[in-house]
């Protein structure tokens, strides 16, 4: 199990080729997997992410790898005409984990539960989620296309209603899934087992363990030591040498996850498309996503071809272009200084560039850029500090930009995100941009309203108006024992494939 001493992964780092032999392929009955992920309670709200992939818990619609929705707890559902109603058919004969059997009220008291907390589901025009029936029904205030992906997000996992208390708090995991929690040990264990009357049919596997490890290197020795049989997010240098173990297997994805430059769009410097153009040529997309995330997916447009139709090939893509931003500033007015950095008037071409180091890779880029700004003129001094401070200064104004990276993943269509943090404005997405037209697309979008020319058309504005510059696209990466099957790395990453895995003969 997992528990075993990691002393043992330093001998077997030491083994060579000649050595591997199938024993290295025993097991002791019982799946670990390890994650950088803290569990911090049984809410879905705060680790449904875990719970869901853990295969403990299911939600009414899924999503498959080219994120088409599937389905899930509900088999089919529908909108009304005026698009003012969803009906979802729920599936038949599924039992939770204390025998209570999942209906169309427990579902409704679920997502009741969660659209009362943070959230996507509090941010849809919902007016009331009830049960006709053996149906679930969804009322909204205005049509309200991306609900049925709303309801895929690991926020909205089905419990069971005594998994709640009486004021909503969530005091037990009691899903649906194929396995059932047997001990939680928040923050870092989770152990479950097959559950027998799944209505899907027995997991390969009887007993499953998570456990949470945050650094990055312990978790790649828990792999190569056959102390962990699926290991979650490999950090560059841990994915190259464990490419070389006879043992493991690293499996390898795009994921809807962007890098990007958070910009101020209201700064005096950055306030004209032409500024926030000139800093995107600066940047040297491929070389930087190759020094510092190992991989060349520079990231020429926002949304990742993971994004499925909002990726678009037809997009002029972002260049890498120095002295085209050096003439395009002086367009504007900005000449060199003694120093080399722009001047216009009194002003000094001078930015705080805010981020975090809880992602490693957020400082090392940063430093990236501010070489990259440099040859062209731009100052940009750089603030590492908590990820809370981005909100706070995004909502008092004092932020110049911000680098982080932005989860399109969590609904298969990111609408949602486009509706909270572009149309026009959001926390972790716009400042101080305000395109009318791309908020009426995007609106109009959300109603069901519009189809592929206006996905576009809206896209095309973010790449010529750059609210955000878009860096780098994401990879996620695993590794798995050989001694398993049936392991899979999904781009929306609810699923690892737990349920379907089984020892290799």
């Amino acid at each position: 199990m997992l528990s075993r001493r990691l002393a043992s992964a330093a001998v077997i780092a030491v083994l060579s080729t000649a050595a591997f032999s199938t024993a290295a392929f025993a097991h002791d009955g019982v799946l670990d997997i390890a994650a950088p992920f803290e569990i911090k309670d049984a809410d879905p709200v705060t680790s449904g992410n875990i719970f869901i992939k853990m295969d403990v818990a299911e939600t009414l619609v899924n999503v498959d790898a080219e994120g088409r929705l599937t389905p899930g707890l509900a088999t089919a559902w529908q909108a009304s005409d005026d698009g003012l109603e969803w009906r979802f058919t729920l599936r038949e004969g599924v039992l939770f984990h204390d025998g209570s059997p999942f209906t169309a009220e427990a579902a409704a008291n679920a997502l009741n539960v969660a659209r009362a907390k943070p959230g996507l589901l509090e941010t849809a025009p919902i007016a009331g989620i009830a049960a006709d029936g053996k149906d679930l029904v969804v009322r909204l205030s205005e049509s309200f296309a991306p609900l049925p992906a709303f309801l895929s997000e690991y926020r909205s996992l089905i419990y069971a209603p005594a998994a709640y208390a009486q004021d909503g708090r969530v005091t037990e995991v009691i899903g649906t899934g194929a396995y059932r929690v047997t001990r939680l040990e928040a923050p870092l264990r989770l152990e479950a087992e097959a559950f027998a009357d799944y209505w899907g049919g027995a997991p390969g596997i009887d007993r499953a363990t998570y456990q949470a490890v945050g650094r990055a290197e312990t978790r790649a020795l828990l792999a190569e030591s056959g102390d962990a049989d699926y290991v979650f997010n490999l950090d560059p240098a841990s994915t190259t040498r464990l490419a070389s173990v006879n043992t493991v297997e690293i499996l390898t994805v795009s994921v809807p996850r962007t890098l990007l430059l958070k910009v101020n769009a209201g700064h005096p410097a950055l306030s004209d498309p032409r500024a926030r153009q000139a800093l995107s040529m600066a940047i040297d997309r491929e070389g930087l996503a190759q020094a510092i995330l190992r991989f060349p997916a520079g990231g020429t447009q926002l949304f990742p071809p993971a994004v499925g139709e909002w990726h678009s090939d037809d997009l002029e893509p972002l260049a890498y272009d120095p002295d085209a931003a050096r003439a395009l500033l002086a367009e504007l007015g900005w000449t060199p200084g003694d120093d080399g950095i722009l001047t216009r008037g009194d002003e000094r071409f001078s930015l705080v560039l805010t981020t975090f180091p809880d992602r490693p890779e957020l400082p090392l880029s940063a430093a990236v850029l501010q070489q990259m700004f440099a040859e062209i003129g731009v100052e940009m001094v750089i603030d590492s500090t908590n990820s809370s401070e981005i909100p706070v200064r995004h909502a008092d104004g004092t932020l110049d930009l911000a680098l982080i990276n932005r989860n399109f993943a969590l609904v298969p269509d990111p609408l949602g995100t486009l509706l909270t943090d572009y149309a026009p404005s959001g926390d972790w997405g716009a400042m101080n941009w305000d395109n009318p037209e791309f908020t009426s697309l995007i609106r109009a979008l959300a109603q069901g309203k519009g189809g592929p020319s206006e996905r576009l058309r809206a896209i095309e504005i973010l790449q010529a108006d750059l609210p955000v510059i878009p860096i780098a696209w994401y990879q996620q990466t695993a590794a798995v024992s050989k001694g398993i099957t049936g392991a899979v790395i999904d781009p929306y990453e609810r699923n690892i494939g737990l349920k379907d895995i089984r020892w290799a003969e």
